[in-house]
């Protein structure tokens, strides 16, 4: 067989794709437990003829294998990832291929999993143009409670060893994005930690709070303290988030109450700047336990990690863009964005590069953003989506 025009066969399984990504839009699942858009995917995998392992994550996560033919075997192995799962949000896009249930693909995953699938059909017919091997990885669980560390925990990554791993996102992630494709080496996207507070007092007569141990007065200083970390105890050049976004307590105008709580995120790119956070929230929540004679327990959630692009394939990855697509499809972005994803998982484990695809999608005249029940993506991207990961693929395997 010749060597493949890359653009000509994308566009030829164009139809292909985009039928693919509406009927993942029909069935959106939620977390861990995704039967329905697992049997849409090994379907189409069983069509293609492409091997398959669908038994991760009790299961709900799939990883397809395609063994380049071309020369002699080469212990290069390239996974590429994309994430499945839905959101519980009611659709009101108005689509003729809307949600059949009460959640939504609202976040573009749809469009991830439709195109690694035109990704493992193209690759399947041309094995005989690369060497090595592709592990098309079909994630469950990144919006919660996370799929890409238990797959890691159950091998994926192993037998044969990933020596390199990517992955893109689609929608409208970045505010910098002009560029079909935009990529950014190092730091992309922050560690999206949780911490809840519990303060547990004396509850009383509101007419009578020296009788009391106060919790809600206990709650504003700590308000005001945790608001000082990142002013104070961080560099002003680190970026970091730590917002408060849930006060709760009270029953009555005349009874202080014997317990309240907070919860918060905390957000942050670099792993020191993160467990100075950590510490100091530690700290201020027993030094105004102490002073105000009551307890404040702090429970802190470890999300995933920071996601940290590697330089080279970064690189690496933009040059076979670069090779395939005009100037107007590529961007270099500069800036950081302080969300959070679980592809950070991978990354830690291979070097690697997470990248976005820009193709917001009009509703009403306007685009709607990641999460919103009107949220859409532009389905003329998607076949170029798939030439990029070809080129991609081709150049690191050969």
């Amino acid at each position: 067989m010749g060597t493949i025009d890359i653009l000509a066969e994308t566009r030829q399984i164009e139809s292909d794709i985009i039928q693919w990504r509406r009927a993942l839009h029909q069935i959106p699942e939620l977390g861990l437990e995704l039967p329905q858009t697992v049997g849409f995917v090994t379907h189409i995998l069983d069509e293609l003829e492409v091997t398959y392992d669908d038994s991760y994550v009790n299961d709900n996560a799939i990883v397809a294998t395609i063994v380049g033919t071309k020369d002699m075997p080469s212990e290069r192995v390239l996974a590429i990832r994309a994430d499945m799962d839905g959101l519980p949000i009611k659709e009101e896009t108005g689509l003729d291929f809307s949600s059949m249930n009460d959640n939504m693909h609202a976040c573009g995953h749809d469009g991830h999993t439709a195109v690694l699938l035109g990704v493992a059909k193209l690759l399947q017919a041309h094995r005989d143009q690369f060497s090595g091997t592709v592990k098309l990885l079909f994630q469950p669980g990144e919006e919660s409670p996370g799929g890409a560390q238990p797959m890691i925990d159950e091998g994926v990554m192993e037998n044969p060893t990933v020596t390199r791993v990517i992955g893109a996102h689609q929608g409208a992630i970045s505010p910098e994005s002009t560029g079909t494709f935009n990529l950014k080496a190092g730091p992309l996207m922050a560690a999206p930690d949780i911490f809840s507070i519990e303060i547990e007092g004396q509850g009383y007569h509101g007419a009578y709070p020296e009788s009391s141990h106060d919790p809600i007065v206990a709650l504003g200083q700590l308000i005001t303290a945790i608001q000082t970390i990142k002013s104070r105890n961080i560099p002003a050049i680190d970026p970091a988030v730590i917002s408060i976004t849930r006060v709760q307590g009270g029953t009555n105008h005349n009874i202080i109450p014997e317990r309240v709580c907070l919860e918060g995120t905390v957000r942050t790119l670099n792993e020191d700047v993160r467990q100075r956070i950590k510490e100091r929230l530690k700290q201020i929540c027993l030094g105004v336990g102490a002073t105000m004679n009551l307890d404040c327990n702090l429970t802190y959630t470890d999300m995933y990690p920071s996601l940290i692009n590697d330089d080279q394939v970064t690189e690496e990855v933009y040059h076979s863009l670069a090779e395939l697509f005009s100037d107007t499809h590529l961007n270099i972005l500069e800036k950081p964005l302080m969300g959070g994803e679980d592809m950070a998982c991978f990354l830690q484990q291979a070097p690697g590069t997470y990248f976005f695809i820009h193709n917001p999608g009009i509703i009403d005249g306007k685009f709607h953003g990641h999460h919103h029940p009107k949220f859409d993506i532009d389905e003329s991207k998607l076949h170029l989506s798939v030439a990029g990961f070809i080129k991609i693929t081709l150049d690191y395997l050969n």
